[in-house]
């Protein structure tokens, strides 16, 4: 039977300045079992990375507020944790995070052995000598194929996709249950891309980690995950096994809209098919489906009420098309 890690549930997540309120989560739920990999997909301002850092309880201290929902790892809340413990206990050694951007993810003036040193030092200071600390790091540079004299170079001496890999080997350092990755690979070419991810793929099936990855490419999912959300304008609007949305029958128009943006090699087009319109504004957001003032398939149901999920196993789909009474006037014809 399959154990359960990460229960994330009606979670709210605001960004409150004194004159305006970004609504950038709005009750997302989703639940992680060990060793599994979801991957969370949508356009840039869906609420990806927000939902990264509320894990992490990396919200900015101002501006970031959680108004609602729970998240939960291996059965304890997160949200009722004090900094204190969340830093001590969970952030870096239960969860690692990988980070957008790693040209600035990393300390310009600080020898990336010592980078990665830090975290095994604060978290394991009275199991491991210097000694050990030091063998770690060099095993650490080694798995994620560094040379292990590198450890005494600064990250500007190294390529992006090596500093990449630097990223990678402060996250996996205490061997965290969970990895979130936010977009491990967007500043990177299409060669280093493919070694980053097989890599990642490799390292979490031999520690048996479960991860979260935060990306744009639907192609990456399809060869790294077990799980797809789809995120857009902070909401979930359909989410299941990677078999439910590559190969099922049943889709919410903006899944369509992005595989219909994907490049087929097997069909000669002038030009790909994007989605017409942008992301609403997340500080007045549409009454309805957030979708729907870009939907070709839009209904006057769907610019007054927020649609009702259909679920069929795992795959949960949030549109009017797939309500009982919209399906039984053959209104899912089109999806």
């Amino acid at each position: 039977m399959e154990k359960s890690l990460l229960k994330v549930k009606d979670l709210e997540v605001v960004y409150k300045t004194d004159f305006e309120t970004v609504c950038a989560v709005n009750k997302i739920s989703f639940d992680l079992n060990q060793g599994e990999v979801i991957g969370l997909v949508g356009e840039t301002g869906a609420g990806k990375t927000t939902t990264a850092l509320s894990i992490m309880r990396l919200l900015p201290f101002r501006t970031g507020k959680i108004i609602g929902g729970a998240i939960e790892l291996e059965g304890k809340s997160l949200l009722d944790l004090s900094e204190n413990e969340m830093r001590k206990g969970y952030r870096g050694e239960k969860i690692g995070m990988i980070f957008q951007d790693p040209m600035t993810a990393l300390n310009p003036v600080t020898k990336v052995g010592d980078q990665i040193a830090e975290a095994l030092k604060y978290h394991n200071k009275e199991k491991m000598t210097t000694v050990d600390i030091d063998k770690r790091v060099d095993e650490m540079l080694e798995l994620v194929g560094i040379p292990a004299f590198r450890k005494n170079d600064y990250p500007h001496q190294f390529s992006g996709g090596m500093k990449q890999r630097v990223v990678i080997a402060i996250a996996l350092a205490c061997e965290p249950d969970l990895l979130i990755a936010d977009e491990p690979t967007t500043a990177l070419d299409v060669t280093i891309q493919a070694q980053v991810l097989a890599m990642m793929r490799e390292l979490q099936e031999r520690l048996k980690m479960s991860m979260i990855l935060i990306t744009h490419d639907l192609g990456i999912v399809a060869q790294v995950c077990d799980k797809v959300a789809v995120m857009y304008a902070g909401e979930l609007i359909e989410q299941g096994r990677v078999e439910d949305i590559f190969t099922g029958q049943k889709h919410h128009p903006y899944t369509v809209g992005l595989f219909g943006s994907i490049p087929n090699l097997n069909i000669e087009t002038e030009r790909l098919e994007p989605i017409d319109g942008l992301m609403p504004d997340p500080t007045d957001l549409p009454k309805g489906c957030k979708f729907s003032p870009r939907c070709k398939q839009c209904m006057e149901i769907c610019k007054t009420t927020q649609p009702k999920e259909y679920v069929n196993g795992e795959h949960r789909i949030a549109c009017h098309l797939y309500s009982s009474s919209i399906m039984e006037e053959g209104g899912c014809k089109h999806a």
